[in-house]
This record gives structure tokens, C-alpha cells and sequence, in this order.
């Protein structure tokens, strides 16, 4: 077959095959993020021993594939910075500050440890990253998938769920910039005095970059000219902090975390229907069947599954304990404690991203990124049915978080 021809079918099975297993999954009330993992897992070497991915993607093709996958996820961390509140951040300091801190550091230092025991299994270039990789993948909340589970649910104007959110994009900045850092660490090189350049970028990017933006979103709505300006500048900070050694996704999120909130409403909000609409059901399932074709469930075996209880326990017990303490020091009743620790144990797609640097950077080998791709489907999927046990949709009128003054 022809490799336009591979290439054009191969997307057009990828969307197919995303949409209606994201359908499925919202059938059971599961965010579609789970079944467009799942579509990406099925194409993938798991089932029949890779026959699928060998048919529907030969290997000519998949290098067209990782680039549009590499590009879906640079517009998408962009719009992750791009939904970040800064206002919320400020507004909720005490209490948001407690629980992500709480959130981050014992599911950090948990998988950290975790690490240690799982090195001799899973030897890398370098273990003090392997730990620290580790520690960042277990401390990570999808803001983007969490924010669509409060929506769904009503609860995106309460206060827990406003609280939630706020917890969440403070621990999307601190796992991202823990990302830099261990990208940095391995991708040193040949050209160590290219991280001399980290703080020139992040001078030019707040004092030059935030203004203009800020200027042009604040013309008028998007039109062709100001979504080519904002593309080209999305582009080249991506660019820039890859060729830095902090990996693409930082640069994107960053620039998208810059543009300010006042007066950029309503471009902003057009960015995030428009381009995140493309991106959503073009760019991300293809990303999703990359990782996809690196996931074998079909070799876990006894030891695989032991190390998948380890990596679940942490995963779960370390967020979970985390934010539920730092929750109950500020006062709130131990119900809304356990509903928002719940609610920070969603990882979803963020994850996914996370976990394919970590392979890129030979931090994660094919089993074990395996399995920790299980762990982010298990912590997303197992949101909304602990959900609903400790916040009931039925009360959405009952008031929430009263003992704390946000």
C-alpha cells in the first residue's frame, strides 16, 4: 500500500475507533479520555500479537504518526497553560498551597522510594532520575480531565470544586517544572551551557512575551492573523526549550501559562473551542496510539502484576493521604477531605504525556511504562464512582467547605 494511502486510512481508523470507544466510555459514565487510551492500547502489540499495528500502521508510516503526535501534544500542553487560573491560585492561597503541597510531596517521595526497589528490574541511564522521574509521575493531577469531571457532575462552581481545581493547576505547574529539571538532568549531553539559557527564557518570556500577548489578545476576538501569531510564538518557545534540553512540552505550557487573564477572555476561550476541538479529535488519538504501540499487556506475567499492585498503592494511597491531610488541617470535614483527594488522584492524559517523556528519555523501559500507562487508567476510571459515593450529585444546593475561609 501506498504511504499516503497507510497514512490517510491509518488516522482515518485511529479517529474512528477513538470516537466510538470514548462513547463507550461515557455511556458508563467514565470521562472519553479512558476509551481513546483503551483504542490506543487495542491497536497496539497487546492483542494478537501486534498483527493490528503491523496492518493498520507498516512501519514506514509511524514516523509520520509520532510527529503529529509529538505536535498534538505541544497545542495541547499549551492549552493546559492557557486554562490556568492564576486568579484562583491567589485567591485560595492558604488552603490550595497546603493540599498540593501535601498532594505532590508524599506521592513524590513515595514513588521516589518506589523507584529504588524497581531499578534493578528496570535499569536506566541514570538512577537518581529514574527516582526523581518516578516521584513526578506519581505526584501528577490532570487538571484538563478533572475539570470535565466537576463539569459533568455539577460541581465546577461549588467551592470544593473550585478548590480542586485551584489544587490541581498549582500541581500541573510544580509537575511540570519537576519535569524540566529531570530532562535537564539526562539531557545535558555534549552542551551542558544550553541550561544557562533557562533563565534568559523565562526573563524574556514574562517581561517581552506576557505584555505583547497580552496586547494582542486584547485587540478582539481570534482572527486568522492573531491565531498564526499565537501558533508561530507557541512553536518556537516549544522549539526553543527542546533544543534548551527541557523537553517541548515545558515551552508549551509556558507560553500558554503566560498570556494574561484580564482582558484576553474572549480570544482566549475561541483558542480553547477552536483549536482545542481539532486537537482533541485529530492530534490526541494518534498520541494516544503511539503510546499505544509501545503499551504490551500481553507480558506483564506474575512479576509485572506485583510491581502493578506497588505502582497502585503508591499511586493511590500516597495522593490520596497527601491531599486528604493537607484537606484536614485547614478544617474541612473529613467527607470533603476524602471527595477532594479523590478528586486529586485523577491523572488521565497528563500522565500519559509524563510517561512518554520518560520513555523518550530512556527513563522508562516498554514493560514498565506498561504499566504505569495501567495506573493512569485505573486512578482516572476510579474517580467518578468514588465520587459519587462521598459527593452525591443529588445535593449540588449543600453547602461545601464552610469551616474555611477561601
Amino acid at each position: 500500500m501506498h504511504s499516503l494511502t497507510a497514512l490517510l486510512c491509518g488516522i482515518a481508523a485511529i479517529i474512528t475507533l477513538s470516537c466510538l470507544l470514548g462513547m463507550l466510555a461515557r455511556r458508563f459514565d467514565q470521562p472519553a479520555v479512558i476509551g481513546e487510551v483503551f483504542a490506543g492500547i487495542l491497536l497496539g502489540p497487546t492483542l494478537f500479537g501486534g498483527v493490528v499495528s503491523q496492518t493498520l500502521f507498516p512501519t514506514d508510516i509511524r514516523p509520520f504518526l509520532a510527529g503529529l503526535a509529538s505536535v498534538g501534544v505541544v497545542v495541547f500542553m499549551f492549552l493546559v497553560g492557557l486554562e490556568v487560573d492564576h486568579g484562583g491560585l491567589r485567591g485560595k492561597a492558604g488552603v490550595a498551597a497546603t493540599v498540593s503541597i501535601g498532594s505532590i510531596l508524599v506521592p513524590f517521595g513515595l514513588g521516589a522510594a518506589l523507584a529504588v526497589q524497581l531499578a534493578d528490574r528496570h535499569p536506566g541511564p541514570d538512577r537518581l532520575a529514574f527516582a526523581l522521574f518516578m516521584g513526578a509521575a506519581m505526584s501528577v493531577t490532570a487538571f484538563p480531565v478533572l475539570a470535565r469531571i466537576l463539569k459533568d457532575r455539577n460541581m465546577h462552581r461549588t467551592a470544593l470544586g473550585a478548590l480542586a481545581l485551584t489544587c490541581a493547576a498549582a500541581d500541573d505547574v510544580l509537575a511540570w517544572t519537576m519535569l524540566a529539571v529531570i530532562a535537564a538532568l539526562v539531557n545535558t549531553g555534549d552542551d551542558p551551557w544550553r541550561l544557562l539559557l533557562v533563565a534568559p527564557y523565562l526573563v524574556v518570556m514574562f517581561a517581552a512575551v506576557r505584555p505583547l500577548l497580552g496586547r494582542l489578545a486584547a485587540k478582539g476576538g481570534l482572527t486568522p492573523v492573531r491565531l498564526s501569531v499565537v501558533l508561530v510564538g507557541l512553536l518556537l518557545s516549544a522549539s526553543l526549550t527542546e533544543w534548551i534540553g527541557l523537553h517541548a512540552v515545558f515551552g508549551a505550557f509556558l507560553f500558554g501559562a503566560v498570556v494574561p487573564r484580564q482582558g484576553t477572555e474572549r480570544i482566549r476561550q475561541e483558542i480553547l473551542e477552536g483549536v482545542g476541538q481539532f486537537t482533541a479529535v485529530i492530534l490526541l488519538p494518534i498520541f494516544f496510539v503511539v503510546g499505544g504501540l509501545s503499551v504490551d499487556l500481553s507480558r506483564i506475567g506474575v512479576p509485572g502484576l506485583v510491581e502493578l499492585g506497588l505502582i497502585l498503592m503508591v499511586a493511590i494511597g500516597g495522593k490520596f493521604m497527601g491531599a486528604f491531610l493537607g484537606a484536614r488541617v485547614h478544617g474541612l470535614p473529613s467527607r470533603q477531605s476524602a471527595a477532594l483527594a479523590t478528586l486529586m488522584n485523577t491523572r488521565g492524559l497528563t500522565e500519559l504525556i509524563i510517561l512518554s517523556v520518560g520513555l523518550q528519555l530512556h527513563l522508562l523501559d516498554q514493560d514498565l511504562y506498561s504499566l504505569m500507562v495501567l495506573m493512569a487508567l485505573v486512578t482516572t476510571a476510579m474517580s467518578g464512582p468514588l465520587l459519587r459515593v462521598l459527593h452525591p450529585a443529588r445535593r449540588p444546593e449543600a453547602p461545601v467547605l464552610e469551616p474555611v475561609r477561601l
